[in-house]
C-alpha cells in the first residue's frame, strides 16, 4: 500500500497516452472519450500538457493525435520479453506436465514471432528454441495463429512485408486474397499448423506444431504452440488429443498476461 493517495490528474494523463498510443494514429477526442471515459474538457488538458511535454502531437489535417518518438523513453528500461516470460512460464511447465508434448509462448515484434519462454527440455527429440528466437509469421504455427487473429489493417501489412521475403512459406503472401483465406480458415478451426517447408527445413520433417493464439479482450497479444513427433502422432490426433487443452492453456496465459502484463 503506498502512503499517498494517486494523483488523479496524472492517472487521467496517462489514461489518455495508454488510449492515443493504442488508437495508433486514429485518436480523436471523440474516440478518445469512448476509449478513457473521461470528459472531453479533461482530455483537451490532458492532451495539451502531453503535446507540451513531448509525447504526443496533433497532425492538424486530420484532426487526430498520434504519440511521437519521445514516447519511446517510457519503456526503454523495460524488458517485454522478458517480463512475459517470466508470467508464463509456470503455466506451460504445467501444460506440458499435462499433456507430455513442450509448447513456446511468442509475441510480434515488427516481422516475426519472438520466442518470450519455452518449456522444451533439452535432448534429442526437440532442438531447444531460447527465449529471442525469432519464428516466421506464416511458416510457424505461432505466426499463423496470431496473424490470423489481428485486424485487417496489421494483417495486410505483415502480408506485403512477408511478400518481399524470399522463402517458400512466403509465396502466399504474394496471393493476398488466398493469404486472406488461409488465416479465415485458421479462426474458423481455431488452430494453426506449422507450414510443411518449415517442418522440412528446420526438423527434417520430424517435427509439427499446433499453434492458437492468446487473447486478450478480443484482441491478439501473443500466441502458443504445441510440439509433437510426426512419427508419433498425425495432424488429426495431435488436434484431437491437445487442441482442447491448448486453448485452455492460452486462455490461462491470457488471463495471466491481463492481470500482470509485466
Amino acid at each position: 500500500m503506498g502512503s499517498y493517495k494517486p494523483v488523479n490528474a496524472v492517472l487521467r494523463g496517462l489514461d489518455v497516452l495508454a488510449a492515443v498510443n493504442k488508437l495508433k494514429g486514429r485518436a480523436t477526442i471523440g474516440e478518445l472519450y469512448r476509449e478513457t471515459g473521461h470528459d472531453k474538457a479533461t482530455i483537451v488538458r490532458m492532451l495539451e500538457t502531453l503535446i507540451h511535454a513531448g509525447y504526443v502531437r496533433r497532425d492538424d489535417d486530420q484532426g487526430t493525435y498520434e504519440v511521437t518518438g519521445r514516447s519511446l523513453l517510457l519503456c526503454s528500461g523495460y524488458d517485454r520479453h522478458r517480463a512475459v516470460g517470466r508470467t508464463v512460464a509456470p503455466i506451460i511447465a504445467g501444460f506440458r506436465d499435462r499433456v507430455g508434448w513442450p509448447s513456446d509462448v511468442a509475441i510480434f515484434d515488427r516481422d516475426a514471432m519472438v520466442v518470450v519462454e519455452t518449456s522444451r527440455v533439452p535432448g534429442r527429440m526437440f532442438v531447444i528454441r531460447d527465449p529471442g528466437f525469432r519464428s516466421p509469421m506464416l511458416g510457424t504455427s505461432l505466426g499463423l495463429a496470431y496473424l490470423a487473429h489481428t485486424t485487417a489493417e496489421e494483417r495486410a501489412a505483415v502480408l506485403a512485408q512477408e511478400a518481399a521475403t524470399p522463402q517458400p512459406w512466403n509465396e502466399i503472401a504474394q496471393d493476398p486474397p488466398a493469404a486472406e483465406a488461409l488465416l479465415a480458415d485458421i479462426r474458423a478451426r481455431g488452430y494453426a499448423t506449422m507450414h510443411a517447408e518449415f517442418s522440412r527445413l528446420e526438423y527434417g520433417r520430424q517435427i509439427s506444431t499446433i499453434g492458437v493464439p492468446i487473447l486478450v479482450d478480443g484482441r491478439s497479444v501473443a500466441a502458443m504452440n504445441v510440439l509433437y513427433l510426426k512419427s508419433a502422432l498425425s495432424e488429426d490426433e495431435a488436434v484431437a488429443a491437445m487442441l482442447a487443452p491448448l486453448q485452455d492453456c492460452a486462455a490461462e496465459v491470457a488471463t495471466a498476461l491481463a492481470a500482470d502484463p509485466g
